[in-house]
């Protein structure tokens, strides 16, 4: 069908249909407030392409929904796999209406609301509407690390599955929990895995207590290579050339020559802002963190919000902001515009979720 120009009224656009932008969804129309609900991709759509069988640090209750239970088999841990299934469900037992591949590309000011443009296939609309809520996540992409050879195929950001790398000659490029993760892993399934870290050591705030003394004594045994104080320069298709660095990052010493079949470059991923600039969204510091008001998650447009991951900026350097501790955007914006908190955050007490407003400011 041609969606050309077609034009549109809600109260609420939400942008964004991950775990937070769901549940805000939900909240809504318990709340009677009409609202419509756009996403680039399909609902979850980052936890989509999450490597085979990873299960959430978080524990269950902690990333249910709307007061939905989730339910597995081993009443442990979920799997994105399950979480997909779990989204998909909540979506159908409450009836959310979505508009999956139909990106958000302009948001304007227009007398006391907005016009948000998107491009369904096969056309153009303009939504009339007094709010704007973007819940659209942190991971928009990854962070490029801009060097000869990051486009070669067989170099990747993204770890999809054990198995391509059965007795391969793999190095991860990364010291944080999914590369550390994806090494142990990789090893496991065969693989002979060098790990290439621009830090000296990981940093046990960071790494999970439960991996990271599993990798270092790999480490130690020498069934995992581990390069530290090194960042990938060049890419080749047989090596990657590895600099050395100090502390402060700067070259010190020789570049290495690592054989590789195949690098994985787990270096994080970043937001993309442009909706918010498109909006007028005051971005600070070198996040690019948009301003907001922590008791409200109103930003400095007024009717426009943020919830989720999207409030930590372009990337999270030190990450602090997750689905289970973000629940709490949902209530504060339901308040805003309801004037009540919303009855279901979760399975337990939504107000378990709040968090100081200075620690929320902080970020």
């Amino acid at each position: 069908m041609n969606q050309s120009n077609i034009s549109v009224s809600t109260d609420v656009v939400i942008v964004g249909a991950g775990p937070i932008g769901l549940e805000l969804a939900a909240c809504l129309k318990r709340a009677g407030v009409d609202y419509v609900q756009f996403d680039a991709r399909q609902l979850g759509h980052t936890i989509s392409w999450w490597p085979r069988d990873t299960t959430f640090f978080s524990t269950t209750e902690r990333i249910e929904i709307a007061g939905i239970p989730i339910q597995n088999a081993t009443q442990g841990r979920t799997t994105g796999e399950e979480y997909l299934v779990y989204l998909r469900s909540v979506a159908e037992q409450l009836d959310l209406q979505i508009n999956a591949y139909e990106p958000v590309t302009d948001i304007r000011r227009m007398g006391n609301g907005f016009v948000v443009t998107t491009e369904p296939r096969g056309g153009r609309r303009e939504v009339h509407c007094r709010t704007v809520v973007l819940a659209s996540g942190d991971m928009d992409a990854p962070n490029y690390l801009d060097i000869p050879g990051e486009d070669l195929p067989h170099v990747s950001h993204y770890f999809h599955d054990v198995h391509d790398f059965f007795r391969q000659r793999l190095l991860v490029v990364g010291g944080r929990n999914s590369a550390a993760e994806t090494a142990l892993r990789c090893w496991r399934a065969g693989a002979d895995v060098t790990l290439s870290y621009r830090r000296a050591e990981f940093d046990p705030r960071i790494v999970k207590h439960w991996i990271l003394p599993d990798l270092e004594t790999q480490i130690e045994l020498g069934t995992i290579k581990f390069l530290p104080s090194t960042v990938p320069v060049a890419i080749t298709p047989e090596l990657v050339r590895l600099q050395r660095i100090d502390a402060h990052s700067r070259p010190a010493g020789e570049v290495l020559e690592q054989p590789a079949d195949f690098v994985l470059l787990l270096t994080g991923f970043r937001h993309d802002m442009t909706l918010f600039e498109r909006a007028g969204v005051t971005l600070q510091g070198d996040s690019r963190t948009p301003c907001y008001d922590p008791a409200t998650m109103e930003t400095d447009v007024p009717g426009l919000y943020v919830a989720g991951t999207a409030a930590a900026g372009q990337r999270q350097e030190k990450y602090s902001l997750f689905v289970e501790n973000t629940h709490v955007h949902v209530g504060r914006i339901v308040q805003a515009l309801t004037g009540h908190w919303p009855d279901k955050l979760g399975t337990v007490p939504s107000r378990r979720y709040e968090l100081p407003v200075e620690a929320i400011q902080a970020n």
